[in-house]
């Protein structure tokens, strides 16, 4: 019987492709639309985490902001009295970044350069590949070497195992010895990836290569996850006495956790995707009324064969589901074809983030299912209840 229904309902809708093709647009668009959100809101999610991978949940990052009345900012000399005073925080960095041109032979790119202490490795859980890491007694000597990320050692070297290490490249004009070469990472936070980055020892970075011109940030870990709010007040009033800030002075730094700003990013990327997604599933339940309206329609044309099939013994359930099954069948199809635009479109939104996501195309056909049944009902019970006598008399 059901597969009877199925066939009819096949039937029927073939009778008026115009009509059928019309209904099922507004469906495809939505399912379609569906699926695009849900791939980009799953990528930004992605971009956040690969963002923020090398960022332990221990983490502390503090910036300077130049807050009304401060004269001072964060330099790394707050790093050995954070360390000396904080029962808290374990260990920390200074880092100076900046921008420069790197040179090897003839191979020229512009990189993005980090002064640092030797734990910044450990801090940023950076690992080595090939060669070595310096150590504090480099960053004391202002030692003219670097370690390099990935992308940027594949970019002077032809073959980074064998002809990375030992060599001597030219950063703004400084030569130094590539110790090391890091292990791919990925994105990294603010979008400067550790894989485009040469790590210098951070006195050699400020008095040779970047000078006034460095971003100063340090960077800190807590003894534990679970002491992270009290360690960031203890690092906020440690950081006002070593830069002997009043009481009525703002501090001229700003604290920030890894765990919050990871929420930060997360939060607004669910918002986005909420808010894209909510405008797919409008879509949707316009084209559901639309689906109401062309079964609402067919059930007017269709009155007289209601009447007869209810004269030869057809029951109410019958017409509720034949008339039903048009309408699920109609947005099963309308389903199916959204499906394949979303995921066909998808790759052209590569610049956007987007990525393949089997979420997507469940939420939209399931979605699209569940419209065709809510929608359908009411003509299709409409239809079900229709006196046999009258619908006879109808032309």
């Amino acid at each position: 019987m059901k597969l009877e229904l199925l066939a009819m309902a096949w039937k029927s809708l073939l009778a008026n492709g115009a009509r059928t093709i019309l209904s099922m647009l507004g469906i495809v668009i939505g399912v379609a639309t569906v699926i695009a959100v849900v791939g980009i809101g799953v990528g930004a999610k992605q971009a956040i985490e690969q963002q923020f991978k090398n960022l332990s949940v221990n983490s502390l990052i503090v910036m300077g902001t130049g807050g009304r009345g401060a004269s001072t900012r964060v330099t790394e000399d707050d790093v050995p009295f954070v360390l000396r005073n904080s029962t808290l925080i374990k260990k920390g960095t200074a880092m100076a970044s900046g921008s420069a041109t790197v040179t090897y032979a003839k191979e020229e790119v512009s990189g993005s350069i980090i002064g640092a202490q030797s734990s910044i490795f450990d801090l940023q859980s950076l690992e080595i590949e090939f060669g070595a890491l310096f150590d504090d007694a480099a960053v004391s000597a202002r030692s003219n070497i670097a370690v390099l990320g990935q992308t940027i050692a594949e970019t002077l070297f032809d073959d980074i195992s064998q002809n990375a290490v030992g060599k001597t490249i030219t950063v703004s004009g400084r030569k130094m010895e590539v110790i090391g070469v890091l292990k791919e990472n990925g994105s990294g936070m603010g979008g400067m990836s550790p894989d485009d980055t040469v790590y210098l020892p951070y006195s050699t970075a400020q008095a040779r290569v970047l000078g006034n011109n460095a971003r100063i940030m340090l960077m800190f870990h807590a003894t534990s996850p679970a002491v992270i709010p009290l360690a960031q007040d203890e690092l906020t009033q440690l950081l006002r006495e070593n830069h002997r800030l009043r009481d009525s002075v703002e501090d001229d730094f700003r604290v920030m956790d890894a765990g919050s700003m990871v929420s930060s990013a997360t939060e607004s990327t669910d918002t986005m995707s909420f808010l894209l997604t909510s405008v797919a599933i409008i879509v949707l339940i316009v084209s559901g009324i639309g689906i109401m309206n062309v079964m609402f329609v067919t059930v007017a044309e269709r009155t007289k064969e209601i009447g007869i099939m209810k004269a030869v013994g057809a029951q109410k359930h019958d017409i509720l589901m034949q008339f039903l099954m048009e309408a699920t069948v109609l947005s099963m199809i309308a389903g199916i074809i959204g499906v394949g635009l979303g995921y066909g479109i998808l790759p052209f939104l590569g610049d956007y983030g987007a990525v393949i996501s089997p979420e997507g195309g469940l939420l939209g056909f399931c979605f699209s299912v569940v419209v065709g049944i809510i929608f359908g009902f009411v003509p299709a019970l409409q239809a079900s209840n229709l006196d046999p006598v009258d619908a006879l008399r109808s032309e």
